[in-house]
Protein backbone atom coordinates (compact mmCIF):
# COMPACT_ATOMS: atom_id res chain seq x y z
CA UNK A 1 0.00 0.00 0.00
CA UNK A 2 0.93 3.64 -0.46
CA UNK A 3 0.45 6.39 2.07
CA UNK A 4 0.52 10.09 1.23
CA UNK A 5 0.95 12.64 4.00
CA UNK A 6 0.50 16.35 3.40
CA UNK A 7 2.00 19.12 5.47
CA UNK A 8 2.62 22.84 5.30
CA UNK A 9 -0.89 24.16 5.67
CA UNK A 10 -1.81 26.87 8.09
CA UNK A 11 -3.18 30.36 8.51
CA UNK A 12 -1.84 33.06 6.23
CA UNK A 13 -2.86 36.60 5.37
CA UNK A 14 -4.05 37.53 1.89
CA UNK A 15 -1.07 38.04 -0.38
CA UNK A 16 1.06 35.66 1.62
CA UNK A 17 2.66 32.39 0.61
CA UNK A 18 2.68 28.78 1.71
CA UNK A 19 4.48 25.70 0.48
CA UNK A 20 2.67 22.40 0.79
CA UNK A 21 4.48 19.08 0.81
CA UNK A 22 3.25 15.56 0.23
CA UNK A 23 5.52 12.69 1.19
CA UNK A 24 4.86 9.21 -0.16
CA UNK A 25 5.65 6.19 1.96
CA UNK A 26 4.73 2.55 2.36
CA UNK A 27 5.12 0.03 -0.44
CA UNK A 28 6.02 2.64 -3.04
CA UNK A 29 9.67 2.75 -4.05
CA UNK A 30 9.42 5.62 -6.51
CA UNK A 31 6.89 8.24 -7.46
CA UNK A 32 8.45 8.74 -10.87
CA UNK A 33 5.86 6.62 -12.67
CA UNK A 34 2.90 8.29 -11.00
CA UNK A 35 0.89 11.19 -12.22
CA UNK A 36 0.42 13.41 -9.20
CA UNK A 37 -1.86 16.28 -8.36
CA UNK A 38 -3.16 18.64 -5.75
CA UNK A 39 -6.87 18.94 -5.15
CA UNK A 40 -8.72 21.20 -2.77
CA UNK A 41 -12.14 21.32 -1.22
CA UNK A 42 -13.49 24.51 0.27
CA UNK A 43 -16.27 24.64 2.85
CA UNK A 44 -19.50 23.43 1.29
CA UNK A 45 -17.87 23.00 -2.10
CA UNK A 46 -16.92 20.10 -4.34
CA UNK A 47 -13.38 18.87 -4.54
CA UNK A 48 -11.57 20.48 -7.44
CA UNK A 49 -8.32 19.86 -9.25
CA UNK A 50 -5.80 22.58 -8.52
CA UNK A 51 -2.66 21.41 -10.29
CA UNK A 52 -1.26 18.25 -11.78
CA UNK A 53 2.11 16.96 -12.90
CA UNK A 54 2.52 13.98 -15.17
CA UNK A 55 5.21 11.36 -14.76
CA UNK A 56 7.02 13.01 -17.66
CA UNK A 57 6.86 16.41 -15.99
CA UNK A 58 4.05 18.15 -17.85
CA UNK A 59 2.09 20.45 -15.55
CA UNK A 60 -1.43 21.80 -15.69
CA UNK A 61 -3.21 24.30 -13.48
CA UNK A 62 -6.70 25.39 -12.75
CA UNK A 63 -7.40 28.81 -14.22
CA UNK A 64 -8.01 30.19 -10.75
CA UNK A 65 -4.43 29.51 -9.65
CA UNK A 66 -2.41 30.00 -12.83
CA UNK A 67 0.47 32.36 -12.28
CA UNK A 68 0.23 32.01 -8.50
CA UNK A 69 0.75 28.31 -7.75
CA UNK A 70 3.55 26.01 -8.86
CA UNK A 71 3.49 22.23 -8.64
CA UNK A 72 6.74 20.30 -8.56
CA UNK A 73 8.11 16.95 -7.51
CA UNK A 74 11.31 15.54 -6.09
CA UNK A 75 11.37 11.90 -7.06
CA UNK A 76 14.43 11.12 -4.98
CA UNK A 77 12.66 12.40 -1.86
CA UNK A 78 9.32 10.92 -2.95
CA UNK A 79 7.76 14.29 -2.34
CA UNK A 80 5.26 16.44 -4.18
CA UNK A 81 5.16 20.19 -3.59
CA UNK A 82 2.75 23.02 -4.14
CA UNK A 83 4.16 26.52 -3.87
CA UNK A 84 1.31 28.95 -3.32
CA UNK A 85 1.92 32.66 -3.72
CA UNK A 86 -0.36 35.69 -3.67
CA UNK A 87 -2.90 33.77 -1.68
CA UNK A 88 -6.50 34.91 -1.67
CA UNK A 89 -9.33 34.20 0.77
CA UNK A 90 -10.98 32.05 -1.89
CA UNK A 91 -7.97 29.73 -1.72
CA UNK A 92 -9.13 28.64 1.72
CA UNK A 93 -9.69 24.89 1.58
CA UNK A 94 -8.42 21.51 2.60
CA UNK A 95 -5.71 20.57 0.14
CA UNK A 96 -5.27 16.93 -0.83
CA UNK A 97 -2.37 15.14 -2.46
CA UNK A 98 -3.18 12.57 -5.14
CA UNK A 99 -1.09 9.98 -6.95
CA UNK A 100 -2.28 7.84 -9.83
CA UNK A 101 -1.28 5.00 -12.07
CA UNK A 102 -3.73 3.25 -14.40
CA UNK A 103 -6.60 1.77 -12.36
CA UNK A 104 -5.17 2.89 -9.03
CA UNK A 105 -5.25 6.10 -7.06
CA UNK A 106 -4.04 7.21 -3.65
CA UNK A 107 -5.04 10.14 -1.48
CA UNK A 108 -3.59 11.95 1.46
CA UNK A 109 -5.56 13.02 4.51
CA UNK A 110 -5.49 16.67 3.57
CA UNK A 111 -3.98 19.79 5.07
CA UNK A 112 -5.95 22.91 5.94
CA UNK A 113 -5.08 26.20 4.31
CA UNK A 114 -6.83 29.27 5.65
CA UNK A 115 -6.32 32.67 4.04
CA UNK A 116 -7.72 35.41 6.22
CA UNK A 117 -6.85 38.85 7.48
Amino acid sequence: QVQLVESGGGLVQPGGSLRLSCVASGSIFSISIYAMAWYRQGPGKQRELVASIASGGKTDYADSVKGRFTISRDNAKKTLYLQMNSLKPEDTAVYYCNAEVPFKSFWGQGTQVTVSS
